[in-house]
C-alpha cells in the first residue's frame, strides 16, 4: 500500500544542532502512529516540518505521491494537514462557536454552523457554542483545539503533546476520541505519556538526536 505521507532524507539543522537529520518516515492510510523520543530528540522540529511551519532544508516531503516539500503551510492545510500545537492555539476571547467556524470556514464550507455543530460533537462540546473559549478548562480547550482541526476534514490530524495537562479521566475520554477517529482520518502523535501510545498507536517511531532510532 502507498504510504499517505512519506519523508525522505529530511533534514532541519539550527546553527551546529543537528534537529532533524536524515529523516525517513512513512505514514500509512488510517493508522495512528506514534513519535516518540526523549526532549530535545527533534520531534516538534519533525512535525514543524510536515506542517510547513519551517523551511525543509534537504529532502523530501510527499502526501499521497504529490511533492509538497515547498508548499506553504496554509496551502498544506488544504491539502489535508492539520497540526494541533504543544500548547493550545484557541482564540482566547472569541466565542467556542467562532473559533471553530474560522477552521470551516477556511476550507471554504457553504454551511458554517453544520460545520461547526459536527466538529464540536465529534469532541463532546455540544452547548458550549457561546461560552468564550479562554474561560473553558484546561482539558476543554484541548478538546476545542482538536475540534478545529478537525473542522478543517483533515487527512492527517497531527496531535502534538495533546494530553498534557490532562486529568486522568480527560485522557481516558481523548482516547476513545481518537479511536473514533480513525480510520476516516490518519493520525500523527507525539506522546510522552507512554499509557497513552502503547494503548493508541498501531506503530511507533522513536527519535534520538534528530535520527530515526527504531
Amino acid at each position: 500500500m502507498a504510504a499517505l505521507m512519506q519523508t525522505e532524507g529530511l533534514v532541519r539543522h539550527f546553527g551546529g544542532l543537528r534537529a532533524v537529520d536524515g529523516v525517513d518516515f512513512r505514514l500509512e492510510p488510517g493508522e495512528i502512529h506514534a513519535l516518540i523520543g526523549p526532549n530535545g530528540a527533534g520531534k516538534t522540529t519533525f512535525v514543524s516540518l510536515l506542517s510547513g511551519r519551517l523551511p525543509v532544508q534537504a529532502g523530501r516531503i510527499t502526501l499521497a505521491g504529490r511533492d509538497i516539500t515547498r508548499l506553504p503551510a496554509h496551502a498544506r492545510v488544504r491539502a489535508g494537514i492539520a497540526y494541533t500545537f504543544q500548547i493550545t492555539s484557541i482564540f482566547p476571547r472569541l466565542t467556542v462557536f467562532d473559533n471553530v467556524a474560522l477552521a470551516v470556514q477556511s476550507r471554504g464550507a457553504a454551511d458554517i454552523a453544520a460545520g461547526v455543530a459536527e466538529a464540536l460533537g465529534r469532541v463532546g462540546l455540544t452547548g458550549f457554542d457561546a461560552q468564550e473559549a479562554g474561560t473553558l478548562s484546561y482539558g476543554h480547550q484541548r478538546l476545542l483545539e482538536v475540534a478545529m482541526g478537525l473542522a478543517l476534514k483533515p487527512r492527517v490530524l497531527i496531535l502534538d503533546e495533546p494530553t498534557q495537562g490532562l486529568a486522568a479521566g480527560e485522557i481516558e475520554g481523548f482516547k476513545a476520541l481518537i479511536r473514533s477517529l480513525v480510520p476516516d482520518t490518519t493520525i500523527l502523535l507525539i506522546e510522552h505519556n507512554m499509557d497513552v501510545v502503547m494503548d493508541l498507536a498501531d506503530r511507533i517511531t522513536v527519535l534520538n538526536f534528530g535520527r530515526v532510532l527504531a
